[in-house]
């Protein structure tokens, strides 16, 4: 009896539509990774762009330090470098990943400025003429991050939300200070 009952289970269990896989529960460990959630998508955007905005500064911080008379303009872009690098901990820090998985924006917060950040911000030969530039330029960056957090905030969960918004005021901000560059 128990040798009949081990060769008809089978059989039974494939005329009553059973699968072996429906007794696993979670993920194919065989269909590799699933893709990311919104919003690691968005962060991981978010992030990408504070990278951009951080060469934008590197780069206009360092023609305005070589083409400036007053010491006004570097030690305000010095700091509004510093609040973008702050911004990008943080946006860092709500990133969470599984443990192999590489995050989407790999470029570290000092790291040289790309190449469409630099031909943007460089604006020519340095003097009065060329540090407006390049402040014209960071302010439309600015404006730009601003209204790309608020864009963000109806499609993330509230936690995240809160940081675009934050981080969206403060380039609102940014934008008021580098007017008085102009």
């Amino acid at each position: 009896m128990l040798v009949a009952s081990a060769t008809t289970l089978p059989l039974l269990l494939a005329a009553s539509g059973c699968r072996s896989s429906d007794a696993f529960d979670g993920p194919d460990p065989l269909a590799g990774r699933p893709s990311p959630g919104h919003d690691v998508v968005v962060l991981q955007a978010a992030i990408s762009a504070e990278e951009a905005l951080i060469s934008l500064y590197v780069t206009a911080t360092a023609t305005a330090a070589a083409g400036s008379a007053s010491a006004a303009g570097p030690e305000l872009l010095d700091s509004l470098l510093a609040q973008h690098r702050q911004h990008l901990a943080r946006l860092r820090g709500a990133l969470v990943l599984p443990p192999g998985a590489s995050p989407g924006a790999t470029a570290s917060p000092g790291a040289a400025a790309s190449p469409g950040a630099t031909a943007s911000a460089g604006g020519g030969a340095g003097g009065q003429g060329a540090g407006r530039g390049v402040v014209a330029r960071l302010r439309t960056a600015e404006r730009a991050s601003a209204a790309a957090g608020l864009r963000r905030l109806a499609t993330v969960d509230p936690a995240l939300a809160q940081l675009f918004a934050s981080i969206a005021a403060c380039d609102a901000t940014h934008v008021a200070a580098l007017a008085a560059l102009a």
